[in-house]
């Protein structure tokens, strides 16, 4: 005989609720009851239910319910289900975060994370084996072009499982926000109808709208040398430049340039010259639009870094020579200003197609969809590393609503003025024995639908890319293709990779700086994690489910990319750190720092324009005004370029940012220390960055954690 209290919280997205009964049944080490209620849950609401039982349950194991529904199957976001035994504090929680539809029964575990075990007549292990077997159903694995990583099986974004889909605030903000880009983009057209193109101030015409203050000072001096120079080590793209070791074989130096070979030489034995190759590029086939034939090139650009830490363009080879051919010309700073610009614009381009589809498309959103469609398939709800890591938007409504009620409670509510006050008080003193921490379920949210749109919309055929890029038409599948071979797993690990392209300790190298520290502390937090749960290394070896996620990323996933340096299994506690630590920082801190530098850097479109209209100069004597704007995208292009960026790179209203871990996913008390430690960290960085971004004509922002999305959502 019990007395039970149950707490039922729904979330609160549109349509959360449900007009559907529920049924509920306690499930203990002994016996299971099937309590009288019948639920018709309702958007954002708590509900609490006190039952006696007249049989001892035992320890609870399970919350099992049943939706039923007669004409229609009214979907239900159940965020969690608590229950509280007569006479005792705790809670058992039992976490769900999911929608349940349809009329089979779902059973919630209680929400100890526990790993694999040998019992096969242990029911939490018969629990996770069929809720493998169901997932693995649901979440296939599909090959959307041959030598890329692979996908979720899905051919638009209504076929894929309920959980990965878009909640339908988020739904309506996506698809508003691009019909007013496009509105925005119609009226620039109109605007421009009857006005001259031809001198690069007519851009002035169109640049206006949604803009950043960082926009506008690229849109004044994006002519000058030291900001072309400083968007290789800060901008949209900081992942190309390197410190060169030698003068690179491609570089050719014609007669009459003994004296840049000569400074060339001297910065590189100072350990002061930098270069920037695009020899990805070469042979790609360039887009043609509406029947125009659009142009590529695979530049080579040497910089130097001055003693105050500016980086400066010494050559632009804007293509690799060829056999039998003239030698490319080198175009070099003292060349007349619009040749000098020409061939710095075409640079731009070329970073443009790489930052796209390289560093943004491959190395973030793909490798992020793997690690999602891997965990799903691999790792049960129960275990420890499935559980790691956010704050979904339900849960800040559900907060505020128990704040609210507590304040109601007390009678704090004295005035308006003070509500705000009072709430965060509320807030932090509910919440304060929470005992949360997370790994990886949060950083996957959402990152099913949104690569699903892009295959669908942006890299599709007759998609946004065909229509404005110049590496539409099938080269951008084509040098995806060839960046994968680039994709090793120490490109993704900021350690290593910084240290490989010669960056570490560079005071003007920001975003270098700050994914360093971020990647520490990520990986404290990691550690911090890990070792709660995997006390030697014998029981990281052990785990047959882990295991089985890395050779699911590895080799199906990534295609065979043990060949790239990726792990097969994992032997020790620290190759587990290391690996989850490239996951949580690629899902995160890695996409925040190419994504927003979109909005910032292509806004002024002259800057990095999406396609070249004209072949790259030859000559540098020939080159005038029209051929800069005949080479430049026209109105048309340059209109769908601010528009799709700003959509893609704007901060997302629904936005959980990087450390906001509120789920009640685990019940272990020993979490909370290692998140808090995590939530320091990260607020420590942010005060050490804001302070250092004072004191900068051009602050550094995307790495800041309050600016890091939790997961790729956009």
């Amino acid at each position: 005989m019990g007395r039970y209290r149950v707490r039922v919280v729904t979330g609160a997205w549109l349509f959360s609720g449900s007009l559907n009964l529920v049924r509920l049944w306690l499930v203990g080490a002994h016996r299971e009851a099937k309590l009288e209620l019948q639920l018709r849950p309702a958007r954002g609401k708590e509900e609490e239910f006190d039952f006696d039982v007249p049989e001892d349950l035992g320890p609870l194991q399970f919350v099992k319910l049943h939706k039923e529904h007669t004409v229609v199957d009214d979907a239900w976001f159940c965020n969690l289900i608590a229950v509280q035994g007569l006479g005792t504090s705790a809670e058992a929680v039992f976490p769900c975060y999911r929608w349940v539809q349809g009329e089979g029964i779902l059973s919630l575990p209680e929400g100890t994370a526990r790993l694999a075990g040998d019992n096969a007549l242990d029911v939490f292990q018969k629990h996770r084996e069929k809720e493998l077997k169901e997932r693995q159903q649901t979440y296939c694995w599909a090959t959307w072009k041959e030598g890329l990583p692979q996908t979720i099986a899905a051919d638009c974004k209504d076929d894929l499982p309920p959980n990965m889909r878009f909640h339908e605030e988020k739904r309506l903000d996506f698809e508003w926000t691009l019909k007013a880009g496009v509105l925005e983009m119609g009226l620039k057209r109109v605007y421009t109808l009857l006005r001259s193109w031809n001198r690069l101030e007519d851009f002035d015409q169109i640049f206006w709208g949604q803009k950043s203050a960082l926009a506008e000072k690229v849109h004044r001096r994006w002519q000058d040398d030291d900001l072309f120079g400083y968007q290789f080590l800060n901008g949209a793209n900081p992942m190309l430049l390197r410190r060169s070791t030698s003068l690179p074989s491609r570089l050719v130096l014609p007669s009459g340039t003994e004296e840049l070979q000569a400074q060339l030489e001297k910065e590189l034995k100072n350990g002061s010259l930098f270069e920037a190759d695009f020899i990805l590029l070469d042979g790609i086939p360039a887009n043609v639009i509406r029947g125009e034939q659009q142009y590529l090139a695979a530049p080579l650009v040497m910089l130097r870094m001055d003693p105050c830490g500016k980086l400066l363009p010494m050559a632009i080879q804007i293509q690799p020579p060829k056999p039998s051919s003239p030698a490319p010309t080198l175009f070099l700073p003292s060349d007349p200003p619009l040749a000098w610009l020409l061939a710095k614009i075409w640079v731009r381009n070329s970073d443009f197609q790489l930052q796209e589809l390289q560093f943004h498309l491959l190395n973030t959103h793909l490798v992020a969809e793997v690690i999602a469609v891997a965990t799903m398939r691999c790792l049960p709800g129960l275990h420890p590393i499935f559980k790691s890591i956010s704050l979904d938007p339900e849960l800040t409504f559900c907060l505020d609503w128990l704040a609210s009620k507590f304040l109601e409670s007390t009678c704090l509510y004295h005035s308006p003025n003070s509500k705000e006050a009072l709430l965060k008080k509320a807030k932090s003193q509910i919440t304060k024995d929470w005992p949360t921490a997370l790994l990886l379920v949060p950083h996957i949210r959402y990152t099913m639908e949104i690569n699903t749109r892009s295959r669908t919309q942006l890299i599709s055929d007759g998609g946004i890319f065909d229509q404005v890029v110049s590496t539409g038409g099938g080269g951008h599948v084509q040098l995806l293709t060839r960046a994968v071979a680039q994709l090793t797993y120490r490109s993704l690990c900021p350690p290593d990779d910084l240290a490989n392209r010669g960056l570490l300790r560079i005071p003007s190298a920001l975003y270098a700086q700050d994914a360093l520290r971020l990647w520490e502390v990520t990986a404290r937090y990691v550690k911090g994690m890990v070792h709660l749960f995997y006390q030697s290394d014998d029981i990281v070896r052990g785990d047959p489910e882990l295991q089985a996620w890395c050779r699911e990323i590895t080799e199906v996933g990534l295609c065979h990319a043990q060949d790239r340096g990726f792990p097969v299994s994992f032997q020790t506690r620290a190759q587990l750190c290391h690996f989850l630590t490239m996951c949580v920082f690629t899902c995160t801190s890695q996409h925040a720092a190419i994504n927003q530098g979109q909005l910032d850097w292509y806004r002024w479109v002259p800057n990095a324009p999406c396609t070249m209209r004209m072949p790259p100069p030859t000559s540098k004597d020939n080159v005038t005004m029209e051929t800069v704007m005949g080479s430049l995208p026209d109105i048309q292009k340059s209109c769908l370029q601010m528009t799709i960026t700003w959509h893609l790179g704007r901060l997302q209203p629904d936005m959980v940012p990087l450390g906001h871990h509120k789920e009640k996913y685990f019940s272990d008390p020993r979490t909370k220390a290692v998140l808090s430690q995590f939530q320091a960290d990260l607020e420590n960085l942010e005060k050490e960055i804001t302070a250092r971004n004072e004191q900068l004509d051009l602050p550094y922002e995307y790495l800041k954690p309050s600016r890091i999305e939790n997961s790729i959502t956009i």
